[in-house]
C-alpha cells in the first residue's frame, strides 16, 4: 500500500513540475516531428505495398517494416504526451497497454534497423547467394520473429502486473513506464528486469551491427572505394552511422532514467526534463529523418 502512495505522490510531484517549467510546450516539437514523419511514412509504404516488384525485394520489405514500426510508435508515444501534459488521468490497465504497445513498436523498428544492417553486410559479403540466403519468403517469417520477440518482454510484464496489482482500476494522473512499473508490489526488481532488458538489447544490436560494418570495410577495402574523402561509400556510412546513433541514442539515455530513478537525491526536476526531452525529441527525430534518408533516396 505504500508503494502505491509513493507512486501517487511521485505522479503529481511530476506533474506539478512539468507545468512548473512549461514543459507541456514540448509538445510543439513532437507535433512537428510526428506530422512529417506521418506525413511521408504512409505515402512511401503505399509506393511499396502497391508495387509488386518493390515487394520482392527484402531491403523494401524491411524499409516498410521499419516505417510502419515508426508510425505506430509516434501515434502511440504522441497519445501518452498529451495525456500526461494536458492532466488527462487513463485507468490504469489503458496506460499499461500502451506503454506495452509503444515498447514493441520502438523494440520492433530498433530490431528491423539492426536486420536491414545484416542484410546489407549478406548481399556484400555473398552476393551470388544473397537470394537464397534472404528470400522475401524467409524475411517475411523472420519480420514476423522480429515483432513477437520486441512484444513478448511488454506482454509479460503487463501479465504480472495486471496479475499481482489489486488496484488496478484506479486512474493515474500521468501514464510513465517508471512510474506504472514501480507501484506494484515487485518495483524494484520490475525496473531492474526493464533496465536490464534494455540494456542486453542495446549491446547486442550494437555489437551486431559494429561487427557488420568492421567486416563490410575490410571487405570491400580492397575495390578502392574508400579511397577518396568525400566518396560515395564513406557518405552513406557516415550517414548510415549518425541515424543509427539517433535511433539508439534514447535507448541508452531511458537506461540513465533508469539509474536516476532509484537514486532519491536526484531532483524531480532533472528526472522530468530526462523524460520529456527523450520522449518528445530524441525518439522522435531519426523517425523524422528516416523515411527522407531511405526512402526518397
Amino acid at each position: 500500500r505504500g508503494g502505491l502512495n509513493e507512486s501517487s505522490q511521485n505522479s503529481e510531484l511530476w506533474f506539478m513540475t512539468l507545468r512548473n517549467w512549461h514543459l507541456q510546450l514540448f509538445l510543439i516539437p513532437a507535433a512537428i516531428f510526428t506530422t512529417l514523419t506521418l506525413t511521408i511514412n504512409p505515402l512511401l509504404l503505399i509506393s511499396i505495398t502497391s508495387s509488386r516488384s518493390l515487394r520482392q525485394e527484402t531491403r523494401y520489405i524491411l524499409l516498410a517494416n521499419t516505417l510502419l514500426a515508426d508510425v505506430l510508435f509516434l501515434v502511440l508515444n504522441l497519445s501518452i504526451s498529451i495525456c500526461n501534459m494536458t492532466g488527462q488521468q487513463l485507468r490504469k490497465q489503458l496506460c499499461e497497454v500502451l506503454i506495452a504497445a509503444t515498447v514493441t513498436a520502438y523494440c520492433g523498428g530498433v530490431m528491423t534497423i539492426t536486420f536491414m544492417v545484416v542484410d546489407t553486410y549478406v548481399a556484400v559479403r555473398w552476393p551470388l547467394h544473397y537470394q537464397n540466403l534472404l528470400p522475401t519468403s524467409r524475411t517475411k517469417k523472420i519480420l514476423a520473429g522480429v515483432w513477437i520477440l520486441a512484444a513478448l518482454y511488454p506482454t509479460t510484464v503487463v501479465i504480472i502486473l495486471e496479475t499481482l496489482d489489486v488496484s488496478s482500476q484506479r486512474r493515474q494522473r500521468v501514464c510513465l513506464m517508471l512510474m506504472t512499473l514501480g507501484s506494484g508490489s515487485l518495483g524494484d526488481a520490475m525496473i531492474i528486469g526493464v533496465h536490464t532488458y534494455f540494456s542486453l538489447g542495446v549491446v547486442l544490436c550494437s555489437s551486431l551491427i559494429l561487427y557488420c560494418y568492421i567486416h563490410l570495410y575490410f571487405v570491400t577495402k580492397t575495390a578502392g572505394i574508400w579511397q577518396s574523402r568525400y566518396s560515395r561509400a564513406r557518405v552513406t556510412l557516415l550517414a548510415h552511422a549518425v541515424m543509427l546513433l539517433l535511433y539508439f541514442g534514447p535507448g541508452l539515455v531511458f537506461a540513465v532514467e533508469l539509474i536516476l530513478f532509484h537514486h532519491p537525491s536526484v531532483s524531480m526536476d532533472v528526472r522530468v526534463w530526462v523524460n520529456i526531452t527523450n520522449f518528445n525529441l530524441l525518439m522522435l527525430l531519426p523517425r523524422a529523418c528516416f523515411p527522407y534518408l531511405y526512402g526518397l533516396r
